[in-house]
């Protein structure tokens, strides 16, 4: 599994994984860090031909998933993530590891039922926090973790 950072070529397939506009993942990438993991690595030499998928440079079948989130005061939040259980682990890892170096907390809000990301939370010391804001109706389970703290 290689993990990178989204590029807009990958909105279409960020879309795909998420359910959500192509538009919507196409501004995510810009106005946040978003880092995708793909099934395999790349190679960033070699010639891509847009005509080769409806994708251009980025397929849904190659990424796995990815993790959006932005640093604000003393908390990195991360505000989307999607995909595998293992790429949810290993992609929420990167939040991580930045509020480490940076002396801060990571914030991670769940749907209820979503174990991918639970699992991953879990895996990786977040506690629960309790009951997070609503989106969309649907209610959310806030997870914390202070590295280093």
């Amino acid at each position: 599994m290689n993990v990178r950072d989204a590029l807009e070529a990958d909105a279409d397939a960020l879309a795909a994984i998420a359910g959500s506009p192509t538009d919507v993942m196409r501004n995510l990438v810009h106005d946040r860090t978003v880092r995708v993991a793909e099934d395999v690595a790349r190679d960033d030499d070699a010639a891509v031909s847009a005509s080769n998928s409806q994708y251009g440079e980025s397929n849904p079948e190659d990424l796995l998933g990815f993790v959006s989130f932005d640093a604000r005061e003393d908390t990195v939040h991360v505000t989307q993530i999607d995909g595998t259980g293992e790429a949810c682990e290993r992609l929420l890892a990167e939040p991580v590891r930045f509020a480490e170096r940076e002396g801060m907390a990571v914030e991670v809000l769940v749907p209820p039922g979503d174990e991918k990301v639970t699992a991953a939370v879990e895996e990786l010391g977040f506690e629960e926090r309790g009951l997070g804001p609503r989106f969309d109706g649907a209610r959310t389970v806030r997870f914390r973790l202070e590295p280093g703290r």
